[in-house]
């Protein structure tokens, strides 16, 4: 049946940053279409929380705490996880910070950080759950990028840069690992209600420029986004490599 080929059953899940907002929706997707969730973060108090409340609905889930900045503990996380869990199947690179901030004032520690997190940390858990997937020749992994992989706007000059530089990352992960039976494409969102767009969420000028902005003439939901994480999850892409799907509302269409 067509619907076998969305089924993450027996396929282990890490979503990084997942213990609210777009990561936690995400990982609850995955767990919902089959799959063991690993839920991360950097508060182990809120990744326990997090997997307690999937558990709750009867999936299956467990929490690792790790920094995504920290290759010393990134290596050892994914050790633990692949032993106590089990083979890394699918990863999902999700966790990201925006700080905003004019350009000309953008501090270099600020610009290092937000690069840090939402690139460089794509970079190490990447390359870690990478090695294994070669070794095992099979795997999927999604970069979550941005509208801003593609255009920019005021203030979020780091976040753009790192995003942007995530959709390139993920073509030449592609490009390295499409010989191994590893599949990896990311997903952009627009703009979405969550945590980390609270204040523009709440911002009636930025609320109505959004509604205007966007064909569908709202904000995205976190569940919106679940269809095309398990579409690029799961069997039904095997052959669909080195891809971004915009998950916007229409905004990359519309002048």
């Amino acid at each position: 049946m067509a619907t076998s080929l969305f089924d993450l059953t027996g396929r282990t899940a890490l979503v990084t940053g997942s213990t609210s907002g777009i990561g936690f929706a995400l990982a609850r997707g995955l767990a919902q279409a089959g799959a063991q969730v690993v839920v991360n973060g950097r508060d182990s108090g809120r990744a326990e929380a997090a997997t307690e409340s999937l558990r709750v609905e009867g999936l299956c889930a467990s929490a690792s705490c790790f920094d995504v900045m920290d290759p010393e503990r990134v290596a050892p996380a994914i050790d633990l996880i692949e032993a106590d869990v089990g083979p890394i199947d699918i990863l999902i690179n999700n966790a990201g910070i925006q700080k905003r901030a004019p350009l000309v004032e953008m501090s270099l520690a600020t610009w290092e950080e937000v690069v840090r997190v939402n690139l460089t940390g794509v970079f190490v858990v990447g390359q870690a759950v990478g090695r294994r997937m070669v070794a095992r020749r099979r795997g999927k992994i999604v970069n979550i990028c941005s509208l801003m992989s593609e255009v920019a706007r005021k203030t979020i000059a780091p976040y753009t840069a790192a995003k942007g530089a995530v959709k390139q990352l993920t073509r030449a992960m592609c490009v390295e690992w499409a010989g191994y039976n590893i599949q990896v494409n990311g997903i952009g969102p627009g703009y979405f209600v969550t945590p980390m767009n609270e204040a523009l969420v709440n911002d009636p000028d930025f609320d109505a420029w959004i509604r205007s902005r966007t064909p569908a003439g709202r904000w995205g939901r976190t569940e919106e986004l679940v269809g095309a994480a398990i579409f690029l999850s799961s069997p039904a892409s095997d052959f669909v490599n080195g891809q971004v799907i915009y998950v916007d509302g229409g905004v990359l269409a519309a002048i």
